[in-house]
């Protein structure tokens, strides 16, 4: 199993998360490519941080919304989207080659990353983005979604992913952020919630339905309240229970 968390947020004196501390705890970073959050000189530093821990790189594209941090809808055409996830992928490309790294996949942020899993027209275009700039990077999506099917037919490798801290629907989506319990906190029940999940494939509903869920990657946000306990509360809880964790770059991918 894989288990990974978006960095590279901070922007100039405003820090968002503790870059460090979650690069010695997951085996995948995705990093930040300016759009959403992230400055040049510390996508760098956390470039440079994660090659020095063989952490795998990938590139958290979103829409061009450092107001929003990514999170508010929008409707770009479709020359624009596929532009804006070429420029971002090819700036984190440029950045990560200097930090002695490489990106090896790509998972879109928050708004474009809900809208995609199930919005074919955007999701077509985020993966034409992607056959023409580096058909070989592996596409990271919500576990379930319509999207892993059509980055497949549209000959792309696909990573399903799950949420250690967040709620979901019994439809098998995440729960908006603009809704009470949406986001979980507690590192004990995360842990034990991504435990049932690698154990059964299952994962338990806001409304306490089980969803079936197959996944190969699960996210710990990095700029979650308590995301540096979280996430080690997952990994010991998975090792202590015998899951291996490594980086799903190094595993065979759909």
């Amino acid at each position: 199993m894989d288990l990974n968390s978006d960095l590279g947020e901070s922007f100039g004196a405003w820090r968002m998360g503790d870059d460090a501390a979650m690069l010695d705890i997951v085996t995948s970073a995705n990093v930040a490519c300016g759009f959403h959050a992230g400055d040049p000189a510390g996508i760098l530093d956390t470039l440079r941080a994660a090659a020095a821990r063989g952490v795998a790189i990938g590139a958290h594209v979103a829409y061009p919304d450092l107001a929003g941090f990514g999170r508010r809808n929008m409707d770009p055409s479709s020359r624009e989207l596929v532009a804006d996830v070429i420029y971002q992928i090819g700036a984190l490309q440029g950045l990560a080659a200097a930090a002695g790294t490489r990106v090896t996949y790509v998972k879109p942020h928050g708004a474009l990353y809900n809208t995609i899993a199930r919005d074919e027209r955007q999701a077509a275009d985020v993966i034409a983005a992607l056959r023409a700039l580096d058909p070989g990077l592996v596409l990271m999506g919500l576990a379930g979604s319509p999207l892993l099917d059509w980055a497949r037919a549209g000959g792309l490798r696909v990573v399903a992913e799950a949420f250690a801290d967040r709620a979901y629907t019994p439809d098998g989506a995440l729960v908006s952020r603009r809704e009470a319990g949406a986001v979980l906190h507690d590192p004990d029940l995360v842990a034990e919630r991504m435990l049932d999940l690698v154990r059964t494939g299952e994962i338990t509903a806001i409304d306490g339905s089980r969803v079936r869920l197959q996944a190969d990657s699960i996210c710990v946000h990095g700029d979650s309240p308590g995301a540096v306990a979280m996430a080690r509360a997952v990994r010991q809880r998975l090792e202590s229970s015998g899951v291996s964790l490594a980086p799903f770059a190094g595993m065979p991918v759909s």
